[in-house]
């Protein structure tokens, strides 16, 4: 409902899973599809998609064809379409439709009749609203020729002309209801009383939900029954209002946002605010707020909300812009935060909890944007500084800098970081979720599968809204979740979350995320079978790498293809395909560090794969051994693991299978069954 504090009705994940169990018949209907691009939505429905159980059904209704993968269900028999054609009512249904008994328009002559569906085209929407005014037109003992002379046919003129008949035949105070309330997305009794202290609300909704007129059921909000209004007339209302009392428009919004303030429920407080235009009091609400959502990981909201400020605005308040800043970096990547930071001199702040943030900002983005020596260099500086007296700052500081440590090779050092930011947060939320992350990210590299997988189940959960909310930016934890269900082979369960996570990630800019999710997604398309779904994700990958000037995400998207060419057995295109990943401004670099993305896929293993199956299997066991070696002196478990069984694959391909299997039973097996 909207305070910090709210507790979330229910993940939607959890919804999927339920419905997936649900052993009833049901039929689930979301109209106005088209209005949905977020593409995490479109992943979720994907997902429900996906498990509906045998006897549950998805009705959508769009103006558009949606990014739901059409093709595939309807190759697969699971798609009915119904198009605009099918959805027009005939002569003869639109005759059925005005004579049901209880309509009064029933009874127009055919000539009448013809020229209604003429000019509707058959759609019911317009006939239903022509059926109402035509009521109210014989109600009025009007003109039913005159008006079907006049009338137009479309949607909105019809809604407009009804709206405006019936609006003027309310009575004043059931007038003023209408219009004062329209603004609202949602309205209860309370909430409308406060937006109209003369009139008898509780009456009035009554009368109008019981006319069937304007006001749609949506369930309770809270412990008070909810309505909002027909779509159709919504628009009309509030622009009559606009008309009528231009004045009043910004009062109204000014008093539901204190009526919510009121309620604790600051998210539609600021709503309300900012769509009152009383920018200042936004300002006011986010004061008090914006570092709570913060913490929680709300960082969709809080950019959306800073985007509707005026800039000039923002620039007073400092503590407002580096919220901006988060936001910013957590939902669109870290180049435009890293441009939005230099041109907001937040870095030259006199304000110490603006520099602390500015400190714990620094290093985060600059990996992000995989320059982790540059964010090595600014963030041991910065960690010298701390506690500042700003607990989420510090925390992201600490857990940024244990992430660099990671990759730069000191685990040691990182983990010291990630208990010290533990000690600094105060429960579930972004940073909870972010330390899990990277502690599971040490485990994974130690070998320790399950454990690693145990921290990114917490992780995924480990903000206020359960396994999943799209504002809540958890996509971190959610594609290393499902990076370490893929490994133990539970891969419907990964393709679940990527689903999920996949677009999120990708807005976001990670480049290990971006490697980890999309070579996944092509993996599990092998694996199904559809190669052209495998090569597009790698496509994919391979344009945001140049689009977003990330040379290592473009080498291994090449690389992924060449590793699917080898084991499809195409010995020349996957050498050639290895060539052209063969970036020298990338692998070196790598193998120096400790890249979750490359810890078990980089160029060298992708040569020694392919050594193994077409080329020289003796130097292949040899090299192969040889790198088991470092990445055991390393403590890279992991990474030595998948090395040594490349090389008994060599040695049982080069024709020695005692070595083979002895190295299988005495380093592999003991490795495995302890997980």
């Amino acid at each position: 409902h909207g305070g910090p504090g709210a507790e979330p009705v229910g993940a939607p994940l959890a919804v999927v899973d339920a419905l997936a169990r649900h052993g009833a018949p049901f039929a689930l209907f979301l109209d106005d599809f088209e209005l949905i691009t977020e593409p995490a939505v479109l992943g979720l429905v994907r997902e429900i998609i996906d498990h509906l159980p045998r006897r549950g059904q998805l009705v959508l209704g769009s103006r558009s064809l949606p990014d739901l993968g059409l093709g595939r269900l309807r190759a697969a028999g699971a798609l009915l379409e119904i198009d605009t054609e099918a959805l027009r009512f005939s002569l003869a249904e639109t005759q059925r439709f005005l004579q049901r008994p209880a309509e009064p328009a029933g009874s127009l002559p055919g000539g009448w009749l013809d020229e209604l569906h003429r000019k509707t085209e058959g759609w019911v929407a317009a006939l239903w609203l022509a059926s109402m005014a035509l009521d109210a037109v014989i109600a009025r003992r009007g003109s039913v020729a005159e008006f079907i002379a006049q009338f137009s046919g479309s949607n909105r003129a019809v809604a407009d002309y009804l709206a405006e008949d019936v609006l003027a035949r309310q009575s004043p105070d059931v007038r003023s209801v209408l219009l004062r309330t329209s603004l609202l997305r949602q309205l209860t009794v309370p909430l409308a009383q406060a937006l109209c202290p003369r009139q008898d609300v509780p009456r009035i909704l009554a009368q109008l939900e019981a006319a069937n007129l304007f006001l749609t059921p949506v369930g309770h909000d809270g412990a008070e029954r909810a309505w909002r209004y027909h779509a159709l007339f919504a628009d009309f209302l509030r622009a009559q209002l606009v008309r009528e009392q231009p004045d009043e428009l910004a009062r109204l919004h000014l008093a539901a946002s204190g009526w919510y303030e009121a309620q604790g429920r600051a998210v539609p407080a600021i709503d309300h605010a900012i769509e009152g235009g009383d920018m200042p009091h936004a300002l006011h609400l986010l004061d008090q707020h914006a570092l709570a959502f913060l913490d929680q990981g709300r960082m969709r909201l809080l950019a959306r909300w800073c985007a509707a400020l005026p800039a000039a605005l923002l620039r007073t308040r400092p503590m407002l812009q580096v919220v901006s800043l988060w936001a910013t970096t957590l939902t669109r990547g870290p180049w435009e935060a890293m441009a939005q930071l230099q041109a907001s001199g937040c870095a030259d702040s006199a304000d110490p909890a603006v520099q602390a943030h500015v400190h714990a900002l620094q290093p985060m983005l600059l990996a992000m944007m995989d320059r982790v020596e540059d964010a090595a260099a600014i963030g041991r500086a910065h960690l010298a500084r701390l506690p500042t007296g700003q607990p989420f700052a510090d925390a992201v500081l600490g857990n940024a800098m244990a992430h660099v440590l990671g990759v730069l090779g000191e685990p040691q050092q990182a983990q010291r970081l990630l208990d010290v930011a533990r000690r600094g947060q105060s429960g579930a939320g972004f940073n909870r979720m972010y330390s899990e992350s990277l502690e599971g990210l040490l485990d994974l590299q130690q070998g320790r599968l399950r454990q690693a997988t145990a921290r990114f189940r917490l992780a995924v959960g480990a903000t206020p809204s359960g396994s999943y909310q799209p504002t809540h930016g958890n996509a971190w934890a959610g594609v290393l979740y499902a990076g370490a269900l893929y490994e133990a082979h539970q891969l419907a369960e990964a393709a679940h979350l990527l689903n999920v996570y996949l677009p999120l990630a990708r807005d976001v800019g990670l480049p290990d995320h971006m490697i980890l999710s999309h070579t996944m997604r092509a993996r599990l398309a092998v694996l199904d079978g559809d190669i052209d779904a495998a090569l597009q994700a790698l496509t994919e990958l391979e344009y945001l790498g140049h689009h977003r000037q990330l040379p290592r995400v473009v080498a291994s998207a090449r690389l992924e293809r060449a590793r699917i060419l080898t084991l499809q057995g195409q010995r020349g295109p996957a050498a050639q395909a290895l060539d052209r990943a063969d970036d020298p401004g990338v692998w070196p670099r790598v193998a120096l560090r400790q890249m979750n993305a490359h810890d078990v896929d980089d160029l060298l293993i992708g040569r020694l794969r392919w050594q193994v199956l077409h080329g020289d299997a003796g130097h292949a066991a040899q090299q192969a051994a040889e790198a088991a070696a470092l990445a055991g002196h390393a403590q890279r478990q992991r990474r030595s693991l998948k090395l040594q069984l490349l090389q008994a694959l060599a040695l049982q391909r080069a024709g020695d299978g005692a070595a083979a299997a002895q190295l299988v039973a005495r380093q592999l097996l003991p490795l495995a069954a302890a997980e």
